[in-house]
This record gives C-alpha cells, structure tokens and sequence, in this order.
C-alpha cells in the first residue's frame, strides 16, 4: 500500500497508472472508499448539459460568469463561450 491513509489501493493504483499525482489518486480513492464507486466515477455536478438549456439559461449562465457580447450571441455560441470560458 502507498500510504496507509488510503483506503482504496485498487482505485489508487489504477488512477496513478492514469497519470495522476500520489496527492490526487489518494483524494479520489478515499473519496471512492467513503462514498462508492458510482458516486465518484461520474464526472462533474448536477448541472444539465449546454446542449441541453435553453437560450435563457444559457444567456443567465453567460451573464453569470461574465461573457462580453452575450446579448447578441446565438445559442450555439453562448454554448461555445461558456465551454470555452
């Protein structure tokens, strides 16, 4: 075992293997150990995608984080912007 504080060597060694660093691939497998593998796996929180909003969600989004010319942007480019922000 690398350190004895991690408590998923399986999940560990297979995110080191990833590329990720000792500190990281602890985090990850503690946080597998504590909560479940499922929980862990799935990338991101509950937001819904881009693809999924509407134009206003999306603007509010945009205007939220602070975009510049929002307000004459198209769907796909508020989608483009937000992912490139």
């Amino acid at each position: 075992m690398p350190n004895p504080s991690v408590k998923d060597e399986k999940t560990y060694r297979k995110v080191r293997e990833q590329g990720a660093s000792e500190e990281k691939a602890a985090r990850i497998a503690n946080a597998s150990a504590a909560e479940g593998h499922e929980k862990v796996s799935r990338r991101g929180g509950k937001s819904p995608s881009y693809d999924d909003m509407t134009k206003d969600e999306l603007y509010q989004r945009a205007k939220k984080v602070g975009i510049p010319g929002r307000a004459s942007m198209s769907k796909g480019e508020l989608v483009k912007a937000l992912r490139n922000h």
